[in-house]
């Protein structure tokens, strides 16, 4: 191996050396500066970025207060209105209620009038029916027909323990 031959050895030290200090040179003045601000550039936009993120999680947090305090107003507003339109709800059935409880009333006391008028009627029908047919019993049983006063007279007597 060439490398290892002792009497190249030393231009091949000379020209390892002039080699090192040309490129540490070049490293040095050209390439490290380089370098050194793209670093520093990517620092500078990285803070950047970082100041902006800060910036916008701040915005994005007044915006999502503001959504919340919008959402339980316009939550707030809807139970009252809900509330309101319950309660409004509420007093027309009761007056309705109210005005139909009337009405069932007024109706069932016309009904107990004509029942009453009915049974009173229908009272009548029976005693005079009543006192028909006792008539036409004593006419069978007397072969003469029997005094119409009396049989009203027995028929109410009759009616009045029995009702």
């Amino acid at each position: 191996m060439p490398q290892l031959d002792f009497t190249t050895f030393a231009p091949q030290l000379f020209w390892l050396a002039v080699s090192f200090v040309v490129l540490y040179g070049l490293m040095r003045w050209l390439a490290l500066p380089r370098v050194g601000q793209v670093i520093a550039g990517r620092r500078e936009h990285l803070s950047r970025d970082l100041t902006r993120a800060a910036d916008l999680k701040t915005e994005a947090e007044a915006a999502l207060a503001a959504y919340q305090k919008t959402l339980a107003d316009a939550r707030a507003a809807a139970q009252a209105a809900l509330r309101e339109t319950s309660e409004k709800l509420a007093a027309e059935a009761a007056a309705r209620q109210q005005q139909l409880s009337a009405t069932l009333a007024a109706q069932v006391a016309a009904a107990e009038a004509r029942i009453a008028a009915m049974k009173e009627q229908a009272l009548a029908d029976v005693r005079g029916i009543a006192t028909e047919v006792g008539g036409a019993v004593v006419e069978k049983l007397i072969g003469a027909s029997a005094d119409a006063a009396k049989l009203r007279t027995a028929v109410e007597h009759a009616a009045e323990r029995a009702w």
